[in-house]
């Protein structure tokens, strides 16, 4: 199974007061949040995150830059997502769900 989504964080998002004034970035934790309800999204909402057992950032995100989830779910094994900005990843991770 694969599933993309193309979206965007805000630049008015209230997470994004304060960090990092004059230079802002998204946070991880938003970043996070958005490939959740994308696992939702492809699986239905019984898909529920409940870990992160793995995920590297390789480059920070700005509000306002277009970006896609990519989520791969390879039978059997866990679930892959992929954060791409202009053709390159720059987070990459694997998350486990449950009901």
């Amino acid at each position: 199974m694969k599933f993309e989504l193309e979206t965007v964080i805000e630049p008015a998002h209230p997470a994004l007061a304060g960090h990092f004034p004059g230079n802002p970035i998204v946070p991880a934790v938003v970043l996070l949040e958005r490939v959740a309800a994308a696992i939702e999204s492809a699986l239905g909402p019984q898909a529920r995150l409940t870990g992160l057992p793995a995920v590297k950032f390789l480059a920070p995100l700005a509000p306002g830059e277009r970006f896609r989830i990519v989520i791969e779910q390879p039978e059997p094994g866990p679930i892959r997502f992929t954060l791409v900005r202009d053709g390159k990843a720059f987070a990459t991770g694997s998350a486990e769900i449950g009901a």
